[in-house]
């Protein structure tokens, strides 16, 4: 009996806990303060929705938080819209953020297009703030050539505004920045001297800006400002050297293969000769067998023979006799 009095005694301590334990997971499960929150703040949230989000797996002050947000804001937009957004990967609070942001300035934004321009992943609070407060793309040099040659270098800044609109599937800043880059390069080419472009710089943007470079973009060019104007290099003046450069290597090139033929001729004209020489020994080697043929035979007597070696002998006499003379002359 002491025993069941003793138990008896524990119960109300053992429920306590108990209870306490299930409000600990009740609270855990169910967030009854987020629930509480938005009752004060007007917004009709039933309890079971909440639990439906926990079983969804979606935390529910991502939606809940930013769905007061837009009820105190005057924005019409509803749980499921948020919740959907927030499976799909979106950012909820930045969409909603951004919807109040445009309806305060006056720019009709649907939270469809708000959260497409969210999965697109471009960031579409940005993008409003932009439509507000115009932003500047500052290009880096760009150089172009005039038709005197010159080489001209321009950088420009470029006012844009987003384009709602054309946020999704639209080209970004570097489109712009290359066919802003594209346009310079054409105007500055089209110039006569390069003296007109410094003159007159206002005459790229005019040029720039009336081609609608922004066909396309997520942006809308309100201006485009010439920011500086600087002179490069002498293109056409190093053009015309290089080419005199190439010029003077062909007729070198050339000089040199008309002396290799010379040369070769030369040499092969240094053949013939020792060729006709070799002939011409070959032939004096016949004199000899053909006078012994002619004594032989009988054609050419002996002392015809004797004429012979005299008028020899009398040619090299006269041959040394003229040599000794000319040496003679040089040592003079």
């Amino acid at each position: 009996m002491n025993e069941f009095n003793s138990v008896a005694d524990f119960f109300p301590i053992i429920a306590i806990g108990i209870i306490i334990i299930a409000l600990v997971v009740l609270l855990t499960f169910v967030p009854v303060a987020l629930w509480i929150s938005a009752l004060a703040a007007g917004v009709k949230v039933s309890i079971f929705t909440l639990v439906g989000m926990r079983l969804r797996r979606v935390v529910p002050n991502r939606v809940i938080n930013p769905l007061i947000k837009a009820h105190k804001a005057g924005v019409d937009v509803n749980t499921n819209q948020l919740e959907s957004h927030y499976l799909a990967g979106g950012n909820v609070d930045r969409v909603v953020n951004a919807l109040i942001a445009a309806q305060r300035a006056n720019i009709e934004l649907s939270f469809e297009r708000a959260a497409a321009i969210d999965l697109a992943g471009r960031d579409v609070l940005q993008a409003v703030q932009m439509s507000v407060n115009p932003k500047v793309i500052e290009t880096p040099f760009i150089a172009g050539i005039a038709m005197d040659g010159i080489e001209v270098k321009a950088k420009a800044r470029i006012t844009v505004r987003a384009n709602i609109d054309r946020l999704v599937g639209g080209a970004g800043e570097e489109t712009v920045i290359a066919r802003v880059g594209e346009g310079v390069v054409s105007t500055i080419g089209s110039s006569k001297s390069h003296k007109q472009v410094l003159e007159n710089p206002d005459s790229i943007s005019h040029n720039v800006l009336n081609r609608g470079l922004d066909a396309g973009t997520a942006f809308e060019i309100l201006s485009i400002d010439i920011a500086d104007v600087d002179i490069g290099k002498n293109i056409g003046a190093i053009l015309q050297t290089d080419q005199a450069e190439a010029d003077k290597n062909i007729a070198q090139a050339k000089a040199e293969e008309r002396r290799a033929m010379a040369v070769a001729e030369e040499q092969e004209m240094v053949a013939r000769v020792q060729e006709m020489r070799a002939k011409v020994v070959e032939a004096e080697a016949d004199v000899p067998r053909a006078l012994a043929e002619a004594l032989r035979s009988g054609h050419m007597g002996v002392m015809d023979y004797m004429n012979y070696r005299n008028i020899g002998a009398d040619t090299e006499m006269r041959d040394s006799i003229g040599k000794m003379s000319e040496e003679d002359t040089d040592e003079e």
